[in-house]
């Protein structure tokens, strides 16, 4: 009975923090969409658009790899949001995307993405498919990419969406992230667009042992965007910025 009130509580507070995190998305669109009526943004195109996404909110903030900002460029934001956000899809925020989760700000998707240090050979496995965006990024950077959603309905429209899109080297997976997917591993790079409490072993155990970098949000309320490489058995890790994601929800036992 107490094992049960603890596990009750924990689902709470992380049903809590997903709704104060979706209200406060909610605010931030609300806000810059009335701030690119003002500066006159609504008039451009969505190529322009998608140009200015990249100049003022990722050149801007540091990030420098080309390779990077040229996917940014080619891929097609607005194809991954929901009909209702399309005239926000190239602002400077998160947007919801169903069943409690968002496709993350456009800045953090390129800082993310810039930190795998990809160069076109790896092998890459994603924890929180979503709308497919940040796996279309990826595809067009690294050679392979696996990637796994826990909620069905979000991953199976994903994995439509990426398939016509012309993605042919994504593969979409149901299941938990958590355990990650050993039939495929090791992989050079994992990146987890949902934060856990801590980094799961079984990802740990799936990264290369020859300088594997995963790149993750991890924290409850609090959280810290880190990175790590790993030799061997060593893992060293870096905090680049902190960061608020959805939490990253564990299969049910």
């Amino acid at each position: 009975m107490y094992t049960w009130v603890i596990m009750s509580y924990k689902k709470m507070n992380l049903q809590i923090i997903s709704i104060v995190f979706i209200i406060a998305t909610l605010a931030i669109a609300f806000i810059s969409i009335f701030y690119a009526i003002s500066t006159g943004e609504r008039g451009l195109s969505l190529q322009q658009l998608r140009e200015l996404m990249v100049k003022k909110q990722i050149e801007a903030r540091g990030v420098t790899d080309q390779r990077v900002l040229q996917a940014m460029l080619k891929v097609e934001r607005h194809k991954f949001v929901p009909e209702l956000s399309l005239s926000s899809a190239y602002e400077d925020h998160p947007l919801p995307i169903g069943y409690g989760q968002t496709i993350s700000q456009p800045y953090i998707v390129a800082l993310m993405t810039e930190l795998c240090e990809l160069d076109g050979t790896e092998k890459v496995l994603e924890i929180g498919t979503g709308s497919g965006y940040q796996a279309a990024i990826l595809s067009l950077l690294a050679k392979e990419v696996y990637t796994i959603e826990i909620i069905e309905p979000l991953g199976k429209q994903a994995a439509l969406r990426l398939k016509s899109l012309g993605y042919n080297n994504v593969t979409v997976k149901i299941g938990d992230g958590y355990k990650g997917w050993p039939e495929h591993s090791p992989f050079d790079v994992i990146i987890l667009t949902a934060a856990p409490p801590t980094i799961p072993d079984a990802l740990l155990n799936q990264l290369s042992e020859d300088g594997g970098i995963l790149v993750a949000p991890v924290g409850d309320y609090n959280q810290e965007l880190i990175k790590m490489v790993r030799h061997g058995n060593t893992y060293s890790q870096k905090v680049i910025t902190y960061v608020r994601f959805v939490p990253m929800v564990p299969g049910k036992e």
